[in-house]
């Protein structure tokens, strides 16, 4: 990995901002966990920095490649449409960087852990942690 790559968090957004502080929290552990060191946040809707203000502040940088990663859980239209649209229109106004769309969080094994983990929760608590 090179200094000139980023990683773009995408999330949908929310009007509650601990919802939002969430995927600031993400970003903090994925800086802190791999080699990944240029990691910004960006939100369909709803909250900020929009998707197009945080490509904007990405092709200031010395970004040559930024993987644009929804933090979705499945290729909806959200991720097949708009994600897409914004791969495509920032490739052409911003030639000089590569937009790499990564799937979405899906059908991968480590959801098993991660819903048995929260099955487990709930079954130690007489409520959800929120």
């Amino acid at each position: 990995m090179d200094d000139s790559t980023a990683v773009m968090l995408i999330a949908h957004g929310s009007r509650v901002q601990a919802a939002n502080d969430e995927l600031l929290a993400v970003a903090d552990l994925l800086k802190s966990q791999t080699t990944y060191q240029h990691v910004t946040v960006a939100y369909l809707e709803l909250a900020e920095p929009t998707i197009p203000e945080s490509a904007h502040l990405l092709s200031q940088s010395n970004a040559g490649r930024v993987f644009l990663m929804p933090y979705f859980l499945s290729a909806g239209s959200h991720v097949t449409r708009d994600l897409v649209g914004f791969r495509r229109q920032f490739s052409e106004q911003y030639p000089d960087i590569e937009w790499i769309l990564c799937a979405p969080l899906g059908v991968h094994p480590h959801m098993v852990s991660i819903i048995s983990d929260r099955l487990r929760e709930a079954e130690d608590s007489d409520s959800l942690p929120l």
